[in-house]
């Protein structure tokens, strides 16, 4: 009845979707994530750091130590033991000798770890060691 008239297509050709507002989006969430995000150097380990109201960021260049809850130390995102401690500190120290160590220790951490990390930054030749803290 309506052959005649021809007022029902029979090319139904199926539907396009148009991706382009869609790559236009995920471009601008990229640019927005690679603009806010924070490119500080860690130790590669997740630490809690104690609160200090006294606490002062850092200008220099410093080598990171970490230690974990567990007791563990960390240096650049890897565990080291803490007998490998002094030759990594010292390979540190021959590439820039007036680089500063900064221990960030979890809050949890024991108080002994820490000062045995310390003790053995100071003994490698370090010359100003300090622990990190947030600010409250």
């Amino acid at each position: 009845m309506f052959d005649d008239f021809e007022l029902i297509d029979d090319d139904s050709g199926g539907a396009d979707v148009n991706v382009s507002p869609l790559i236009d989006m995920v471009f601008i969430l990229l640019i927005f994530f690679v603009i806010t995000t924070n490119f500080n150097r860690q130790t590669g380990v997740d630490v809690s750091k104690p609160q200090a109201s006294s606490a002062v960021m850092q200008q220099q260049k410093t080598l990171l130590v970490g230690i974990t809850r567990e007791g563990t130390v960390h240096i650049h995102g890897r565990q080291v033991a803490i007998e490998r401690l002094p030759e990594l500190i010292s390979r540190e120290l021959d590439k820039d000798p007036q680089i500063s160590a900064v221990i960030v220790a979890d809050r949890d951490a024991s108080i002994g770890k820490a000062v045995e990390v310390m003790d053995v930054c100071i003994l490698a030749g370090v010359q100003q060691v300090s622990i990190a803290a947030d600010k409250p």
